[in-house]
């Protein structure tokens, strides 16, 4: 090959995607420098300036943007050479995979997934990280986490994600609530109160808007907690309407703890959750493992998923 080899296309394909020569640098792990000498050598090998300034900002040139899915594709099909080799070594591993996902999702998959995952890779770990106010793919460009799990929209444009479920809310009540003695409506949705989960202390949502843009009602909040479980014991003793998705409800022992839940008389839109990376975890082939030890996982463990 002459003038560029694959590990010069693997730091071609990086500065297109990355658009920073200090984000390749630091997604490659290599000095800043050093980037900027391989970024002058694919500017020779390709007689073109690859990367150029756009304002306080560097974009692709056009010569480099129309080439990179193919420039994806060769590193893609030689990375897969080596792949089935390092599946292979799995059992002599000790990898350690972190995680961020809220509550719901560490209560429903942790223990399942950790069980899935030591089947091939006994030795491995798995660090569930809090989740934070920042945005979520920050972790992720950075590489302090693995795998963001999550419904967010705050998520940069690059970030590869793969829908793992879809959910619906509910409402849960103590057994013999009001609620439940006649049909329930929008009408008689709104004569109680409600308990919000909110991590960043929102009270309204998805319900509030659809009670008020297609019924003209309001229902009252009474408290806004920042996650489910300091509550739901506390529930068979009032009269409140703790509104969960299915995922959580399903895990409860309702009739241990005297509750039950319903069905919202209301269109609400699903909850969709998804697993997210950053696009230079693609080809990893440990990684790419984690994600669809995950995705399967997930199917078994939460079955609904309609389309």
């Amino acid at each position: 090959m002459k003038g560029y080899d694959l590990d010069l296309l693997r730091y071609l394909q990086v500065l297109i995607e990355e658009e920073s020569v200090s984000l390749a640098a630091r997604r490659l792990k290599v000095s800043e420098p050093a980037m900027s000498r391989q970024l002058a050598k694919l500017r020779k090998a390709f007689a073109d300036p690859i990367l150029v300034q756009s304002g306080r900002r560097m974009t692709p040139s056009a010569f480099a943007a129309g080439i990179l899915s193919r420039v994806q594709d060769v590193v893609v099909a030689a990375d897969s050479l080596i792949e089935t080799r390092a599946l292979a070594n799995l059992a002599n591993m000790a990898p350690t995979f972190t995680l961020r996902a809220n509550d719901l999702v560490v209560a429903a998959l942790a223990l399942p997934l950790l069980e899935a995952l030591k089947k091939d890779c006994p030795q491995c770990e798995v660090i569930w990280a809090p989740e934070l106010d920042a945005a979520a793919s920050d972790p992720l460009r950075d590489g302090s986490v693995d795998l963001y799990i999550g419904a967010t929209d705050m998520m940069k444009p690059e970030i590869r994600r793969q829908t793992i479920f879809r959910d619906y809310m509910r409402g849960l009540v103590r057994k013999g609530h009001p609620i439940l003695a006649e049909p329930i409506t929008p009408q008689s949705m709104v004569r109680y109160d409600y308990i919000s989960v909110s991590r960043r202390g929102r009270a309204q949502g998805p319900i509030d808007w659809m009670l008020r843009n297609q019924y003209g009602l309001t229902r009252r909040i009474a408290m806004v907690v920042p996650n489910y479980h300091a509550m739901i014991e506390s529930m068979k003793n009032t009269d409140l309407i703790l509104p969960l998705p299915g995922i959580v409800i399903d895990h409860i022992s309702q009739d241990a703890l005297g509750l039950t839940s319903f069905e919202f008389p209301l269109s609400l839109p699903s909850v969709e959750a998804f697993q997210a990376w950053h696009p230079r975890r693609d080809m990893d082939p440990v990684h790419r493992w984690l994600r669809e030890t995950l995705f399967r996982v997930s199917r078994q463990v939460l079955v609904k998923f309609p389309p």
